[in-house]
């Protein structure tokens, strides 16, 4: 079993500074800080969706997806550690293929709307190009072990805006 936390406050991060998960202290308003905590983000927007009717279909993929990027988080949070692969891409764009395949082609661009969770989806489809943003700042100021991360992100919206239009 995993470190559990009895005590949710330390204290040490009233000065500004957090500890990453290699024990280094940076700011919180660093790169990196900045990448793994939008990632999280959007893996809490992701809940968000899974919070809507969903079908069961969408929630197992929606579900791995969030450890998926609970594990990003952890790449991210540890220099050095690499966690997401190609085959997690491969799985996405598959997924992909399979809930775009049987939509209509687009003629248009089309307004983040429509049902609820179809909306939630559009919303969590943006974080994760924001999350993919920050993870590209962080790539080009420090070393991110896989450039798979930056790929996964980068599938990951599409993939939400594809499951936005077949929610809809």
């Amino acid at each position: 079993m995993g470190n559990r936390l009895s005590q949710i406050y330390t204290k040490t991060g009233d000065d500004g500074s957090t500890g990453l998960g290699d024990g280094t202290r940076v700011g919180k308003d660093s790169a990196r800080v900045t990448a793994y905590g939008t990632v999280d983000e959007a893996n809490s927007s992701i809940g968000v969706v899974l919070a809507a009717q969903v079908p069961d279909d969408i929630r197992v993929l929606l579900t791995r997806v969030q450890h998926q990027l609970f594990d990003l988080g952890g790449e991210l949070c540890i220099p050095g550690h690499a966690a997401i692969t190609t085959a997690d891409i491969d799985a996405l764009e598959q997924q992909l293929d399979h809930y775009n395949d049987p939509l209509p082609p687009l003629k248009d661009f089309i307004l983040p709307a429509g049902g609820e969770a179809a909306a939630r989806c559009h919303v969590a489809r943006t974080l994760a190009r924001r999350a993919e943003r920050r993870c590209w700042t962080l790539a080009r100021e420090e070393s991110v072990e896989s450039s798979a991360a930056l790929v996964y992100l980068n599938r990951l919206s599409d993939l939400l805006f594809v499951l936005g239009r077949a929610l809809n």
